[in-house]
């Protein structure tokens, strides 16, 4: 497995409340995880901490999915 998305799951199961197993690549942060507005910006911070990246405000509104928000944090790593 990816370290990216270990690190990805860690932060998402903390901040939802949520069992790890419950996150995949293709689990959407609203309706598979449950995360309303408010907890998808704490996640946006609780990244942007962690990962020492800033991610702009358009750009994590677009994240649908974990793979969205992993795709992102990606392409900032080059």
């Amino acid at each position: 497995m990816d370290e990216l998305f270990e690190k990805m799951k860690k932060l998402i199961a903390e901040k939802l409340e949520i069992d790890e197993e419950k996150i995949t690549m293709d689990s959407s942060f609203r309706q598979d995880l449950g995360a309303d507005s408010l907890d998808t910006y704490e996640l946006v911070y609780a990244i942007e901490e962690e990962m020492g990246i800033a991610i702009p405000d358009e750009k994590a509104n677009e994240f649908e999915t974990v793979r969205d928000a992993l795709d992102f944090l990606k392409s900032q790593q080059k």
